[in-house]
């Protein structure tokens, strides 16, 4: 039959089983928009104060979910406000079909208003960027943004339709989605023993997993390896939720803000297991140094990232549930019980702790846990509230932790969170910002609002940027340059000049009755939460430094008595 581009634009969505769409109109997008209209009975469209929160309410929506994430900008200012948002997708895999408008074929190359090469713009932070400028290529190439995004290692692409394709006409034939099948063709005979045998031998195993964990849906896979393996596991912060962090094998977070466990247990092992973590300088630190006294077997989707960052000794290529799968089925029942103890003397001579004495960032995340039984999805901005939210919030199920880890996007949260609300209804949605973070966009707490999103906002205040303020007083003399943040905002009357409610804490008392209070609410609630502005991350490795050279408060107070 013959359809309209914007026709055929919305009837590949359908295709796809897209339900929701984030996004903002314009000028050279409106005849999308006309037949988003015609269609609201089958997709939504959330419509965002602001098109960063488009982007990374569609990445929240992904990561929730599982499915492809899909959001919509006009030409020039509205498909350059998706960038980030985009780069943020890229940097940790996420699957996410951005479509912008442009203006006409004949306007192209001419700087006419709102112009901009958006494909060639985002073609370093997507999996691909192309322009449609021939109607009876769009649903193929629609099509094709959907299986690019979905195979293999996944990511965001967009597709720029130029506005005279979305009215212009062609032919449009129903298809079914291509069956994305996981990448198991370079997965070989020899690699899987080579890994059964180095896992026979090793003493001293410990295992790291990252991001492609749960991209893969390898969670009961990991959770049965590690226990075949019997070996001390830890995770990356984007790894969270891909093996139960109650389990008495789990040592906690790895790198920069990791455990001292995880940390000094990568730095003695024999074998190091990484399973879908592309070895992040956040990671390893000093990469030279990182895991000397360990022979490494890397399991990653992408060839690419086997010897970029540290060079391994084996490497298996492939889809990790895949490739779990095979070695779960020929790894024999491991031991390790020396190992173990060892493990177990680190956990016990370095905990995770800190001041109990006012209200804080730590405490904050353990109550939030024991509130919510451990079952919310908790989303968060970028900086120390992130890392408290990663150490102390213990996660089982994969896709409750949504966070930039790659990008490490300040303003991200709040537009995720609302994306994840709409992906998953049924959950409990917990954003957790720091104020510096959540200044940023803040105005999609209108946007929670519009839709009736039972969502929470969590403000740590500390008044300042804490994380830079951090590194400023260890590394920087405290020369705290443009990082106190003394203006006046009030987030409380912020929330509620939006229609959401506002809640002050200032104490360890106040805390769980208004968090109890905002889940009986039903409603969006902020939560403004004062701490001390020098409250500080502990463990910390300094930058391109060894593991083994992780510090916490105690750390520095015996240095300073020194």
């Amino acid at each position: 039959m013959q359809l309209t581009g914007s026709e055929i634009i919305i009837k590949c969505l359908e295709e796809q089983g897209v339900d929701t769409v984030f996004g903002y109109p314009g000028g050279s997008i409106l005849n999308i928009y006309d037949e988003l209209y015609k269609h609201q009975s089958e997709i939504r469209h959330i419509l965002t104060s602001h098109e960063q929160g488009a982007a990374h309410a569609a990445d929240g929506y992904a990561r929730a979910t599982g499915k492809v994430g899909v959001c919509m900008a006009t030409s020039g200012p509205g498909a350059t406000n998706l960038v980030t948002g985009i780069a943020t997708a890229y940097m940790d895999s996420i699957p996410v079909v951005a479509i912008t408008a442009n203006v006409g074929v004949p306007l192209l190359g001419k700087d006419s208003f709102q112009e901009v090469d958006i494909a060639g713009v985002t073609m370093p932070v997507t999996k691909h960027s192309m322009i449609v400028k021939d109607v009876t290529k769009l649903a193929d190439t629609i099509r094709r943004a959907f299986t690019i995004a979905k195979s293999g290692r996944p990511g965001p692409v967009l597709v720029d339709v130029t506005k005279d394709v979305t009215a212009l006409k062609a032919e449009y034939t129903y298809k079914e989605p291509e069956e994305i099948r996981p990448s198991t063709e370079k997965i070989t005979h020899l690699d899987i023993e080579n890994a059964v045998q180095m896992i026979a031998k090793a003493k001293r195993p410990f295992i790291f997993v990252g991001g492609g964990a749960i991209l893969s849906n390898a969670a009961e896979e990991v959770r049965t390896f590690v226990h075949k393996v019997n070996a001390p596991v830890a995770v990356s912060l984007m790894g969270k939720g891909s093996f139960p962090e109650t389990d008495e094998l789990y040592t906690g977070m790895i790198g920069m803000h990791g455990t001292k466990t995880s940390n000094l247990g990568v730095m003695q092992c024999d074998l190091l297991i990484t399973l879908g973590a592309r070895f992040s300088d956040r990671v390893t630190g000093d990469a030279e140094s990182f895991a000397k006294n360990a022979k490494i077997l890397q399991i990653d989707v992408d060839a690419a990232e086997i010897n970029k960052n540290v060079v391994v000794d084996a490497s298996i290529v492939g889809d990790l549930k895949e490739v779990l799968k095979l070695l779960n089925e020929q790894i024999p029942q491991q031991g390790h019980e020396e190992w173990l103890q060892t493990i177990r003397e680190l956990k016990e001579k370095y905990p995770m702790q800190y001041d109990e004495s006012g209200l804080s960032g730590p405490y904050i995340m353990e109550e939030l846990y024991r509130i919510t039984d451990g079952k919310a999805i908790i989303t968060t901005e970028v900086g120390q509230h992130q890392m408290w939210a990663a150490q102390y919030y213990k996660y089982t199920k994969p896709r409750t932790f949504i966070t930039s880890g790659g990008l490490g996007t300040m303003g991200y949260g709040l537009g995720a969170a609302i994306g994840a609300k709409m992906g998953r209804p049924d959950q409990t949605v917990i954003n957790v910002a720091g104020d510096g973070c959540f200044r940023m966009n803040m105005n999609e707490i209108a946007t929670a609002v519009r839709n009736q999103l039972p969502l929470v906002q969590l403000v740590v205040n500390n008044h300042v940027l804490g994380m830079v303020r951090q590194w400023q007083t260890l590394f920087y003399g405290k020369r705290y340059s443009n990082t106190i943040l003394q203006d006046k905002t009030d987030y409380v009357k912020v929330a509620e000049s939006m229609g959401a409610v506002g809640i002050r804490v200032a104490s360890k008392e106040e805390f769980a009755p208004a968090v109890e209070k905002a889940l009986k609410l039903n409603t969006t609630v902020l939560i403004d939460c004062q701490i001390d502005c020098d409250d500080k991350v502990f463990p910390m490795v300094p930058a391109g430094a060894s593991l083994s050279a992780s510090f916490d408060a105690r750390d520095l107070q015996e240095k300073e008595q020194q």
